[in-house]
């Protein structure tokens, strides 16, 4: 069997006219249902010191979270992303990694992610895609 290397991404969330802490609650959403999918690792990404006059809920980057996961389980991984955009339509994702040595990076929402799923699924079996 092939050693698989984990694929890392870096996810950014936003949504329309979204506070800071429901951005908070939506990343916390989002990295729960990420855990309970086949990740290698999921977690928030640790930020610096909050500019002085502002708020700050905790010491990550409001929106920003960490995740691996193996080559074969990342369509379904894009999919929980999806799954989880499709609820809101407000929401969008901003997502930047390297699938099999080429950089892949997406923004937009869950309609915009079907395109790179069909994309990567054509990756994997070997057939081409025409976009």
């Amino acid at each position: 069997m092939e050693n698989q290397q984990p694929i890392k991404l870096n996810l950014e969330i936003s949504a329309a006219d979204a506070t800071a802490e429901e951005i908070d609650r939506l990343t916390r959403q989002l990295l729960a249902e990420l855990k309970q999918a086949d990740v290698e690792s999921a977690e928030l990404v640790a930020g610096g010191h909050a500019p002085a006059g502002t708020k700050s809920i905790d010491p990550v980057t409001a929106g920003a979270i960490a995740i691996a996961v193996l080559p074969p389980m990342l369509t379904k991984i894009i999919e929980t992303l999806q799954a989880w955009l499709a609820r809101d339509r407000t929401r969008k994702i901003k997502f930047k990694g390297k699938v099999a040595g080429q950089v892949i990076e997406f923004e937009g929402a869950a309609e915009d992610l079907q395109k790179l799923i069909e994309s990567l699924s054509g990756k994997r079996t070997g057939k081409q895609v025409n976009k």
